[in-house]
C-alpha cells in the first residue's frame, strides 16, 4: 500500500528537523511524528476539491524567524500553539467533521505532547516566561488561531473548511518541528 504524498512529506520533514524542544526526552519527538501522521490520515476530502475555500490565515511572521525568539519564549509559543490546536479539534464541530477514532488518537497525542512540554517548562521556566515579555509572540499565536476559528464559523464548519484548516494545522505542526530544530542547535 503506497503512502499518500502528504504522509511522505511529513515523514521527510520530521527526519530532517528535530522535534524535541529544549532537551526534552525523545518521546515528544515521537509523539509529534505520530500526531502529524494521524492528522494526515484524517483527510476526508481532497484539498483539490476545496481550492475555492482556501484562506490565508497569516501565520505570525514573528514566529517564522525563530532566531528572534529566545528559548523560553519559543517554549511558551510551542505550548500556546499546542493548546490552541487541542482546543480547535476538541470542539463539537470538529467531532462531526472527522473520524472519531482518528480524532481521539490525534487529541490524545496532542495532550501527551502538552504534558511533556509542561514537564520540560518546569516551574522555574514558567516564572521566567512572564518576566521576559513573551506576550507579543503568544498574542500573535492567539490572533492566528482566532482567524482560523472565525474562518470555520464563517464557512459554517463545512467539510471543505475543516479540510483547509487540517492542512493549515499540519503546516503549523511542521513549523513547530522547524522551530524546535533551531532551538536545539
Amino acid at each position: 500500500m503506497a503512502l499518500p504524498v502528504s504522509v511522505l512529506l511529513a515523514l521527510v520533514m520530521l527526519g530532517s528537523c528535530p522535534a524535541c524542544p529544549l532537551g526534552c526526552d525523545p518521546p515528544l519527538r515521537q509523539g509529534n511524528q505520530e500526531t502529524i501522521t494521524l492528522l494526515s490520515q484524517m483527510e476526508r476530502i481532497s484539498i483539490l476539491s476545496c481550492l475555492k475555500d482556501r484562506a490565508d490565515f497569516r501565520f505570525p511572521q514573528i514566529l517564522v524567524d525563530g532566531d528572534q525568539l529566545g528559548k523560553t519564549q519559543a517554549t511558551a509559543v510551542l505550548h500556546e500553539m499546542l493548546q490552541h490546536i487541542f482546543h480547535l479539534f476538541s470542539t463539537t464541530g470538529s467531532r462531526a467533521a472527522w473520524d472519531e477514532t482518528l480524532l481521539d488518537k490525534f487529541l490524545l497525542g496532542l495532550y501527551q505532547q502538552l504534558d511533556d512540554l509542561e514537564t520540560c517548562l518546569g516551574k522555574e521556566t514558567k516564572a521566567e516566561q512572564s518576566a521576559l515579555g513573551s506576550e507579543i509572540s503568544t498574542l500573535a499565536v492567539k490572533r492566528y488561531f482566532r482567524r482560523i476559528s472565525l474562518y470555520l464559523k464563517e464557512k459554517d464548519y463545512s467539510g471543505c473548511a475543516w479540510e483547509v484548516v487540517r492542512v493549515e494545522i499540519r503546516r503549523c505542526l511542521l513549523f513547530m518541528n522547524k522551530l524546535t530544530g533551531k532551538l536545539s542547535q
